[in-house]
């Protein structure tokens, strides 16, 4: 008898969540074969890879790629502006969202609100060519707007993507106006998880807004914070191509030559394909390691994701 109830609590339980199953299927077809299956490419970082063996048929090589790889003189000068700017990009772009959502969760008129949120989603939704447009017509040093404004001012024109200093700048502020709208998106599906009452309860024993939202809106969203910057360690050794690539310029190549471009001219324009490939492991083990640390730190606070 029990045994034919739980069957049925269980065919119950599937008819329920068929919609949701189904719905769920495209995206398990993504990440099986955009994400899972690709990660048996990573058997060229241990071969010579060429075309004409293709992935399996060429000679293994061993270690050589990364024993190559680590004996490049230039290798600790791109692993540190990796992990400088990638580090850069996680802590100082990591307060915005949060402070967006907190904001908007304030707003109380709706029309004003869905404009706002409107204008800073809109930019996730552009390429990094045309966010470098952007950020070319503001800051180029002949005919930009920040340069006419320092020319007015001080006589002559400041090269803001020459410097290295306001070049950093000019990239992780760029990053930060990109990303921080569609990111405060999970914080405002936090902050709408938390209970009215508790505001209620605050504001009748005196708390004003900054001491809600210190005492109330922040602990009830701490575990998505925590979760948040727990995933945002997998990025400390991984700048993204796209933005370095469009922002960057030959008078900045020191700071801006990292992996991620480094990678791009050795593997593609180069065909070291193997090599690439080494990088590319190695980057993404580091990138595991900060997490699983960052988990374990976490759970000291009854934060962690596992």
């Amino acid at each position: 008898m029990m045994r034919s109830s739980a069957l049925y609590s269980r065919k119950k339980y599937w008819v329920l969540n068929a919609p949701l199953l189904v719905m769920f299927i495209p995206v398990l077809l993504y990440f099986i074969i955009f994400k899972y299956v690709p990660i048996g490419g990573l058997v060229i970082a241990f071969k010579s890879y060429n075309f004409t063996d293709g992935i399996w048929g060429s000679p293994w090589t061993g270690l050589a790629n990364f024993k190559l790889m680590f004996s490049n003189p230039n290798m600790f000068k791109i692993i540190r502006n990796t992990f400088v700017i990638s580090s850069l990009s996680i802590f100082v772009g990591f307060p915005f969202p949060i402070i967006l959502a907190i904001l908007l969760n304030e707003v109380r008129k709706s029309f004003f609100k869905k404009t706002i949120q409107t204008l800073v989603y809109f930019p996730h939704f552009l390429n990094w060519v045309i966010i470098g447009s952007f950020v070319v017509l503001i800051f180029a040093q002949e005919h930009g707007v920040m340069a006419s404004i320092s020319k007015a001012i001080t006589g002559e024109s400041f090269p803001f993507l020459y410097d290295k200093s306001t070049w950093l700048a000019i990239f992780l502020g760029s990053g930060i106006w990109k990303e921080a709208g569609f990111s405060a998106i999970i914080y405002l599906a936090a902050l709408n998880s938390i209970d009215p009452s508790l505001y209620e309860a605050a504001s009748m024993d005196g708390a004003n807004k900054l001491k809600q939202m210190w005492h109330v809106t922040l602990p009830g969203i701490a575990p998505v914070i925590a979760l948040m910057l727990i995933l945002s360690m997998d990025r400390v050794m991984n700048v993204g191509f796209d933005q370095i690539y469009v922002l960057g310029n030959p008078v900045v190549s020191d700071l801006a030559n990292v992996i991620s471009v480094w990678s791009y001219n050795v593997g593609l324009r180069n065909a070291q394909f193997s090599l690439s490939t080494a990088v590319g492991l190695f980057e993404s083990l580091v990138g595991l390691i900060l997490v699983v640390i960052a988990n374990g730190i976490a759970r000291r606070f009854g934060q962690s994701m596992w």
